[in-house]
This record gives structure tokens, sequence and C-alpha cells, in this order.
């Protein structure tokens, strides 16, 4: 035996090896945007159309609940509530003529979570506004709020929800008056949470027969593997056993609900959806908002899951959309951990297609 040509072919391996690393690590970080983070994190209110686009009409007052739980139980882990969830549900309400008060069930500055990889500008714009920024720190408290004074409630999701909205009595009285005056009851992600334990006027279940959907067992096990541990219950588990007619999209695919004035949406991909449907169930036609590459991105996904991958990459050919390719990505890492090769390989290359749209 050879030891110097088993050398040199090791050597060669290792290189070969070495140099397709590397290629693997260049592709990946083409997919992170240029720097531009600074511009994003100071973006203002007045500086997108959209949100200038108000009718300044007065159409009612809706209701934004979040939590006020900080950690995930014993576990310790941070949590609070989705910031962008809030952000954007706001924004279309009070666009479409509806004036939002923010509440949580301790009252003042509500744990918040922003997570940097969703965040856009329209959420960095909610956050940078003064009146914002003013009902952020002073929430008010659930208990003191009259049903009667609101047109609908939303109840935000984040994984603190799960703590507090469950059994809350003012939460469980609130939503069973809005109910019984036929007012909307809304509700994204783990904020569904809210809509446990509600016993109506007729003294049923609010769930029993009711068509929902919020963040399912699948999308929930799949980011905390002892989720059931650390909440107590999962929340599709909750919502079934109770009655519901649960239904719910691919993972972390948008899909929202409505049965008669109850709205729920599945995750953080659903809200700005959740948020028009409430506002034509209030019976004001939607503002025309520009669809984002993130929905747009969604969208793609929800193609290549029931139409295959054909359809989706001729979608892109069709259309000159914008992407958020590196979502993309990330269902094909989410496909990668899963040990599905097939849709590793096609959502890899759904997202080189989508960036080079």
């Amino acid at each position: 035996m050879n030891i110097k040509k088993i050398a040199i072919r090791v050597s060669l391996f290792l290189a070969v090896i070495g140099l397709l690393i590397a290629a693997a690590i260049f592709w990946l970080f083409s997919f992170i945007p240029e720097s531009g983070m600074k511009q994003l994190e100071e973006s203002q209110a007045h500086e997108i159309p959209y949100l200038m686009s108000a009718t300044g009409d007065t159409n009612g007052r809706i209701l934004a609940v979040v939590t006020s739980v900080d950690k995930m139980g014993e576990s310790g882990k941070k949590t609070g509530y989705e910031l962008t969830e809030l952000a954007r549900a706001y924004w279309v309400f009070n666009v479409n003529g509806f004036e939002v008060d923010i509440a949580s069930t301790q009252g003042g500055d509500a744990p918040k979570i922003l997570d940097l990889d969703d965040m856009g500008r329209y959420d960095y714009a909610f956050l940078n506004h003064p009146e914002v920024q003013l009902q952020l720190a002073n929430t008010l408290l659930i208990d003191e709020l009259n049903p009667a004074d609101y047109d609908a409630v939303y109840f935000v999701g984040g994984k603190g929800a799960m703590f507090d909205f469950v059994d809350n009595a003012a939460i469980k009285s609130f939503i069973a008056q809005m109910d019984s005056e036929g007012g909307i009851i809304s509700a994204v992600c783990h904020g569904p949470a809210a809509l446990l334990n509600v016993v109506t006027a007729e003294g049923e279940n609010l769930l029993r027969g009711t068509q929902v959907t919020a963040f399912s067992n699948s999308e929930e096990i799949f980011l905390i593997p002892d989720a059931e541990q650390i909440f107590g219950f999962l929340l599709e588990d909750g919502m079934t056993a109770q009655g519901a007619s649960f239904s719910a999209a691919d993972n972390y695919l948008n899909r929202v609900v409505v049965d008669g004035n109850v709205i729920t949406g599945q995750n953080p991909w659903s809200v700005w959806t959740l948020a028009e449907e409430v506002v034509r169930s209030l019976g004001v036609d939607p503002v025309e908002r520009p669809v984002t590459a993130e929905e747009r991105s969604v969208d793609l996904l929800a193609i290549l899951q029931e139409q295959g991958y054909s359809a989706a990459k001729a979608s892109i050919e069709e259309n000159e959309y914008e992407y958020q390719s590196l979502l993309i990505l990330m269902h094909a890492i989410i496909a990668a951990m899963e040990l599905d090769l097939v849709s590793t390989v096609k959502l890899m290359l759904l997202a080189e297609a989508s960036k080079t749209a």
C-alpha cells in the first residue's frame, strides 16, 4: 500500500469537502439582506404610504389584549406578547378608522418579544410612534374595561398568553359579554388561549362546535419539544377538548378561520389577513394595502405545498414580485431538520429562484 498516494487522496477529499462547505456557507450568506438595519429600525409611520391612507372615518373602537407574563413557567425562558402580532393588526385597524386601545392582564408596561428576523418597517414604525409608545408603557387593565365600549376584541399572541389568558376571570367575562352583544372576538397564534373556559350567556362553552385555528401542536412541538410540560397543555388539544372544530395549515403558513363572530389566526403569518377579516366583519371594506414580501413568500410556500414545485416556480416566473427568500430558506432548514430530503431540495431551489426573481 502506497501511503503517499493514500495521503494525497485523503487530502484531495478533504479539500473538496472544504470547498463544498465554503460554497454552501457563501450560498447561505447570499440570502442575508444587505446592511440597512439602521434605516429599518428608524422607520416612521409618515414614511409609509399605507399608514397615511387612513380614510379619516371613525368606525368604532377595538381592544387589543396582550399578556403580562414574561417567563414561561418554571422553565424561566423569556416570553411576553409578540410585537409583530400587535403592530400589524393595530395599523390595519387604525388605517380603517378604528380607535385601538391596548390592555393587558396586569396593566402597565407589558413584556414584549421582538423577533428581529421577522421585524419589518411597519413594526419599527409602530415602536417609534410617540402615541404608541405611550400606550405600550401604560396598557389598560382588562379588569377595569367595559366590553360595551368596544366593537371588537383582539387577543394578541405570545407564549405568555398560555399562562394568563386561560383562566383570567376578567377576560372570560369580557368575551362572554362581547359575544352576547354580537361583538367580534378575534385572536391569533397563542392568543386563542383566551377563548378557553368561556361560558356564554346561554350557559354553553364558547368553543363547543366553533370552527377555530391557533398555533398547532405540530408547530409548537417542533419549536419547543417539551411544550406540554412547560405550558401544562398544548393549545390545539385544549381547544379540541372543549369541543372546538380545529383546523390548521401546514406548519408556519397562513390560515384564518371565521365562524360567526369568532375570528382566529394560526400564527404570526396570519395577522394581516385576520385583521382585515375583523374590519370586514365590522362592515368596513379594508383600505387597499400593499402585500408584503413576507406575505408573498408564505403564499408561495402554500402553492408549493398544495400544487407542487412546478406551480410554485411558475408563479415566480409569471409575477414580478419581491419575495423574502430567507423565509423560504428557513422552511428548507426546517424540512432538513425533519429529515425530509425531497422537500428540503425543493425549498432550496425555490429559495434560490425567489432570490433572483
